[in-house]
């Protein structure tokens, strides 16, 4: 093996461990041990970031020039990963409408009529008020995504990679003494 392939071995060895690491993040609910915010809404589809899988499945790496480059193709990945603010445009709050109407459609109601006080439909009240209080902001007004970081650096990304630089080196110099003791 010659040092142009070990280092091709070890940058592709790093981007598939952190590719792994910032997989589990999603299961996690964490950016490694730093906890994800809790959503306002409430939702029993599981977390913010994991309700549907495609923002987890979208994330991959590429290798260029041995630099390693995570992205994702889907346009919120970044607002989510970093923080920020949002603008409330009139198809957030046609979408905002849909989700309240569809929260107010699970209610259930008694034979009389009238709503019933189950914990379900109490949660279902809690949800759709949400849903249009955020249908009610004005187109314009901005929204705060609260940071729920995937990728990026943490000490644990700098513990892995060195612990895979090592791994390889190590089994590099073994490599190398073999073919001395020929």
């Amino acid at each position: 093996m010659t040092i142009k392939e070990l280092e091709n071995k070890i940058t592709k060895d790093v981007a598939v461990e952190l590719a792994e690491e910032f997989d589990r993040n999603f299961e996690r609910k964490a950016f490694f041990n730093e906890k994800w915010p809790t959503t306002k809404i409430n939702n029993s589809k599981g977390s913010l970031l994991n309700r549907t899988g495609n923002l987890r499945r979208s994330i991959k790496y590429s290798i260029r020039d041995g630099l390693i480059m995570f992205s994702s193709s889907l346009p919120y990945a970044s607002i989510h990963n970093q923080g920020g603010e949002i603008t409330v445009t009139a198809k957030m709050k046609s979408y905002f409408w849909a989700m309240y109407y569809k929260a107010m459609g699970g209610i259930t109601t008694k034979n009389d009529g009238s709503e019933s006080k189950s914990k379900k439909n109490v949660n279902l009240n809690a949800e759709a008020e949400k849903w249009k209080g955020l249908a009610l902001m004005k187109i314009g007004q901005k929204i705060k995504v609260e940071k729920r970081q995937i990728i990026g650096g943490h000490p644990e990304v700098t513990k892995i990679v060195k612990g895979v630089v090592e791994s390889n080196v190590q089994q590099f110099s073994e490599e190398l003494m073999k073919q001395f003791k020929r």
